[in-house]
């Protein structure tokens, strides 16, 4: 075979930096404080999960067989149930698959999507989002688009261009969203998704954490067109778990179920088990609302009085997000004279260059230090 044409020394990928390795220099500077470092930089919950899901985990007896890709019926059912209570719809077990928490299925859908429609080469996405939405487009060498919000509280889809349209192969939406907090039209998404003939894929993984309205998913305006994705990494505490699932759309889930099937994604036995008692019980869901309701009131009362800055809390998830003017200074002080870590905005896309980030998932305790150190 002739290589007449190849250029030998064309420039391959190489992964940018990982967002969060920008921050060691401020991680070793607070890690000087007595009393050690406060991590508010990265969504990790630190609270523990109810016992009856630690049990499950140690004793279903799964983990000798090759577990169900899509999830166990068990598993399914009790997802299934979980969205009757939650939102108040009925989808079938059959349009439910598990994946590997969340952040492996945004990473890779894209690329499968693309093999679905090769004809189409763009992922939509919110201007300031959680970055793999970005990265999964870049990992399946697509386009990715980002869309800024617009003042109904939706993404502005009027701002895309016929050719913008044409070649869009899915949309992202995130509700609440990580980071702002902000809660998106997800009526709205779901029906310009399905005049346009484009998948809307709905991340609801903070969807329990909803502050002045009941948790919201796209399904409750229909399934066709569009896809839930939810995790228990925040729910119930279970992020080392890595239990999530996607529902909605029969046709897009029955094609990603076989997809996801060949190429081995499987969560493991004992985590559906673990993942059964999790979403089979609301109760400590409701104290975990509850303490990050207080953590974000705290903190952002403590850093209002600090920086002057006033700081208003989200409408959903456990995040505080506000205008800091120059981020990185920011995040610098807050290191140097609290101990306290927290996330620049421009992690999120250039729109949140000027905000700051702050993540409510450290004990009470921890967050009272920074207090103290502050002076507050």
């Amino acid at each position: 075979m002739s290589s007449a044409g190849v250029n030998r020394n064309q420039v391959g990928f190489e992964p940018p930096p990982y967002p969060y390795d920008r921050l060691d220099a401020y991680q070793k500077m607070a890690s000087e404080f007595d009393g050690g470092i406060v991590d508010l930089s990265i969504g990790t919950p630190c609270d523990p999960p109810p016992q009856a899901v630690i049990d499950a985990l140690a004793g279903s007896g799964s983990e000798r067989g090759y577990p169900a890709s899509i999830g166990s019926e068990n598993l399914r059912r009790s997802i299934a149930r979980w969205m009757g209570r939650r939102f108040a719809i009925d989808v079938p077990i059959s349009r439910i698959a598990a994946c590997i928490g969340t952040k492996e299925f945004v990473a890779t859908t894209p690329q499968y999507m693309k093999l679905r429609r090769p004809g189409r080469d763009t992922v939509i996405y919110p201007a300031v989002a959680y970055p793999t939405y970005e990265m999964g487009a870049t990992l399946a060498g697509l386009r990715a688009l980002p869309v800024p919000m617009n003042a109904e509280g939706h993404m502005d889809f009027a701002s895309l261009s016929e050719d913008d349209i044409a070649r869009a192969l899915m949309v992202w939406v995130n509700s609440p969203s990580n980071p702002t907090g902000g809660l998106d039209d997800l009526k709205y998404a779901a029906n310009w998704g399905r005049k346009h003939d484009i998948p809307v894929f709905s991340d609801e993984c903070y969807a329990e954490f909803t502050w002045g309205t009941a948790p919201q998913s796209i399904l409750q305006h229909g399934l066709d067109g569009v896809i839930a994705v939810h995790s228990l990494s925040k729910r119930s505490n279970l992020a080392g778990v890595r239990v999530g699932f996607y529902s909605g759309d029969a046709e897009i889930v029955d094609y990603l179920k076989e997809v996801r099937k060949h190429a081995g994604f499987m969560v493991p036995g004992p985590a559906q088990a673990a993942g059964v008692a999790a979403l089979d019980d609301d109760e400590h869901v409701r104290v975990q609302r509850d303490r990050y309701k207080s953590r974000l009131e705290m903190m952002a009362k403590t850093l209002t009085a600090w920086s002057g800055i006033d700081i208003a809390l989200p409408a959903g998830g456990f995040y505080l997000w506000f205008n800091a003017g120059d981020a990185w200074e920011f995040t610098e002080k807050l290191a140097r004279e609290g101990g306290a870590l927290v996330s620049p905005g421009d992690f999120y896309g250039a729109g949140g260059s000027h905000n700051v980030r702050v993540a409510v998932v450290q004990p009470d305790a921890k967050l009272a230090m920074v207090a103290k150190r502050l002076g507050v």
